[in-house]
């Protein structure tokens, strides 16, 4: 009797165990797919609105997805602290545009070319790709890194060494990598701004000249390049777990980008990020919050980007015709002087373009002389748009000679010298330091060309 007992314990143990067994085929891919952050090949994700779930990292910190653009049934390929709303900290991104899907877009796990984005109509959109190797799962990994995997786990591909506009702890570059800021703050293309550790060992902040990669002068360095001391030239950018970001040197020695305040990353998530207007900051935000928490900027470079984009270093960051300001965070804005209007105006940042014409074909057919107010600005400056110097002058001699020069559309006088300057303006910012005055034409509202005029030529051309 015993025994009988005995072995009917051990079949219903037996068969509990198989119908547990039985019962993890029924449950959705999602779940396998958040185990421990791994994603097995063959897994995917739909870009829509209704069945978005994203992988997840085993703590729940970052999402691998479809982060939705607006409203318009776009969707960006990216990663995001899965905790604070519209974060992204990496998004796919080929040949400068970013990857974005539209609703019904699938992205696709593997073997042979790693994570693939294609669009409803099964156009490939962007492929992570790997140099060597099958994949045999993907990670989503708490630092934020998402990692394709060999049988032996050994790392194919991982977002860390292919950044966009954001470092996280853990990460790091060697000489050539980069970052690429975005386009504006919704638009997650290729921006006007790059972070590169050159060969040399110097980290630089520089404008590109779009859409070419032809980078500027520097308007920010480390200057860890080869000196006097043997090896002191930069080796690679080191953000470490502890939130520290610094240049490693050849030597070991370090050059760190902050000095001062650090901030716990076992209390706090940190990131570092070059930002679409060129400011290259590190923030941080407490993983544990209630209510309206916003990010910190713990440090930033540079000082005053409105003054340190010279015309070496290209366009200014609110591009031309425009003013640079910087406010209180160091980050800049801009606006349009008066006469001005934004060439977009969706963004403050593209520049502004003239809302008359001017110029000497247009005054002389215009058929009088009263075709100009006179806008004075103080410490005020266009530094390179100059073509011509007067000096000693006083500012009522520069206003004038501004005011008669067909050509001139500003003068700025200061310290007894008149610079007249042509239009296109550039690298415009205010500076209190000047003690200046600008002089802006802008032509009056009822000044009108006659309709033919356009159509004759000018008469210095008879």
């Amino acid at each position: 009797m015993p025994n009988h007992i005995g072995a009917r314990k051990f079949a219903m143990a037996f068969t509990v165990r198989l119908l547990l067994f039985s019962s993890l085929f029924l449950l959705p891919v999602s779940v396998f797919a958040q185990t421990k952050g791994s994603i097995a090949v063959g897994d995917f994700l739909t870009a829509t609105a209704a069945n978005s779930s994203p992988w997840l990292s085993p703590s729940g910190d970052f999402a691998f997805g479809f982060s939705p653009l607006g409203s318009n049934d776009l969707f960006l390929l990216s990663i995001w602290y899965a905790k604070i709303p519209d974060t992204i900290v990496w998004h796919a991104n080929g040949n400068n545009e970013a990857a974005v899907a539209p609703k019904g877009s699938t992205v696709n796990l593997t073997a042979n070319s790693g994570l693939v984005l294609r669009s409803p109509q099964g156009e490939e959109l962007w492929k992570s790709g790997t140099s060597v190797g099958v994949v045999a799962n993907g990670v989503m990994n708490d630092t934020g890194n998402f990692v394709l995997q060999d049988r032996n786990s050994e790392s194919l591909w991982e977002t860390f060494k292919n950044p966009t506009d954001t470092m996280l702890p853990g990460m790091t570059f060697e000489r050539s990598g980069k970052l690429s800021s975005r386009q504006s703050e919704t638009n997650y293309s290729k921006g006007r701004f790059q972070l590169l550790l050159q060969e040399d060992g110097n980290l630089v902040l520089s404008t590109i000249n779009l859409p070419t990669n032809f980078a500027n002068e520097p308007y920010y360095a480390t200057d860890t390049t080869s000196g006097t001391v043997a090896g002191s030239e930069g080796k690679e950018l080191v953000f470490n777990v502890s939130g520290y970001l610094y240049v490693l040197r050849e030597n070991g020695g370090k050059y760190n980008l902050a000095v001062g305040e650090v901030v716990s990353a076992r209390d706090n998530y940190i990131r570092a990020t070059l930002n679409f207007d060129g400011i290259f900051a590190q923030y941080y935000h407490p993983k544990n919050f209630t209510g309206n928490v916003s990010w910190t900027i713990l440090w930033s470079e540079p000082d005053n980007i409105c003054q340190r984009i010279t015309e070496s270093s290209g366009v200014g960051v609110c591009g031309y015709n425009s003013i640079c300001t910087l406010k209180g965070d160091k980050r800049p804005t801009c606006r349009c002087p008066r006469g001005f209007s934004l060439l977009d105006p969706n963004d403050l940042y593209r520049g502004c373009k003239p809302d008359f014409i001017q110029g000497c074909k247009e005054d002389k057919l215009s058929g009088t002389k009263d075709l100009y107010d006179v806008e004075v600005l103080t410490n005020i400056d266009w530094p390179i748009s100059d073509y011509v110097q007067l000096k000693p002058f006083t500012a009522e001699k520069c206003n004038e000679s501004c005011f008669q020069d067909c050509l001139c559309a500003v003068a700025i006088f200061r310290s007894e010298t008149c610079w007249k300057k042509k239009l296109p303006l550039s690298n415009g910012r205010v500076d209190v330091s000047l003690n200046s005055q600008a002089f802006i034409k802008v032509r009056k509202d009822n000044s009108t060309l006659p309709i033919p005029a356009p159509q004759l030529p000018c008469p210095d051309e008879l």
